[in-house]
């Protein structure tokens, strides 16, 4: 059996040594050649290689070294020995590989209705296509991130996110937007603070904002923050770590096939922490997309 190891940014040397003095098995570093790929990195370095990984099809282990880690976490690996364990389960009977769905964000000038149940056309090369393993968001989590993102990696991986966050609600206006699921027609545009659109529960390393959502279920959970005031919005916010904030009458949250976002003027989309593009976009989801390798 052949592993291709892909390292995230960051000084990496030591737990990829560690993995590969334990892990019984043959490496390459021709990625097309492998059986397995190991990912030593954070959220923002799978989602990088989720295009790579959803062609080559094979399983794919994830090793938390970023800032976030909230699709290892989702996996139910949250440290380097977890992983070792998994890939001993796999190297033993490979019973505990579990196909997953991924969450799609298309950017286009002109979006078309998605009927019920439908999920991204992966054959039209006029799309501008992303995929997403955790949760992309427009308004202010993605005004967030991008500040988080200029911090150093220290400070990021001990809360970059919440630090940043406190900052960003002083200056922050909710945002006129037009959200619409499963293609039905929209409504008018309303004051929206956030709204994300998630395929795994967590980001910003924790924060429960879609505490239903589950990898393998077909369906996308939009959590939509509305207009509020600065003080509401701090008040609002250590709830989302436990997910409490679903209690606000302020927020919305359905379980949905495709959602589209439009805004008046061209906003920011991030996904996973990465920049991907502007609005309008519209979300879907990958069904079964990806093979990962599980601790059981």
């Amino acid at each position: 059996m052949h592993i291709a190891a892909i390292l995230g940014p960051g000084n990496l040397a030591k737990p990829f040594a560690v993995f590969q003095r334990e892990a019984k098995a043959e490496w390459t570093s021709l990625i097309e050649q492998a059986d397995v790929i190991v990912i030593f990195g954070g959220d923002g370095t799978i989602h990088h290689q989720l295009p790579t990984l959803v062609e080559l099809g094979v399983p794919v282990l994830i090793v938390p070294c970023g800032s976030g880690n909230d699709f290892a976490r989702a996996l139910g690996l949250r440290n380097i020995r977890q992983s070792l364990s998994a890939w001993e389960k796999f190297s033993a009977d490979g019973n505990n590989v579990r196909s997953i769905d991924l969450g799609v964000v298309r950017q286009a000038a002109k979006l078309r209705p998605v009927p019920v149940n439908a999920t991204s056309n992966f054959n039209d090369p006029n799309e501008s296509r992303h995929y997403f393993c955790c949760v992309a968001g427009v308004g202010l989590d993605a005004a967030v991130a991008r500040r988080a993102n200029a911090l150093p990696k220290w400070i990021r991986s001990h809360g970059g996110y919440g630090l940043t966050a406190p900052k960003e609600f002083l200056r922050f206006e909710p945002l006129p937007m037009r959200i619409s699921q499963n293609g039905f027609s929209p409504g008018p545009f309303c004051p929206i603070t956030l709204a994300a659109v998630a395929n795994a529960p967590s980001y910003g390393g924790g924060m429960k904002i879609a505490p239903k959502a589950q990898l393998d279920d077909g369906k996308l959970d939009v959590c939509v923050v509305r207009g509020m005031t600065r003080l509401n919005l701090f008040r609002l916010f250590p709830t989302v770590y436990f997910g409490g904030h679903l209690k606000s009458d302020k927020v919305e949250y359905v379980q949905t096939c495709s959602t589209r976002i439009e805004t008046e003027s061209p906003l920011e989309v991030y996904a996973d922490g990465e920049y991907v593009c502007e609005t309008p976009v519209e979300f879907s989801v990958a069904p079964k997309a990806l093979q990962v390798i599980v601790p059981k």
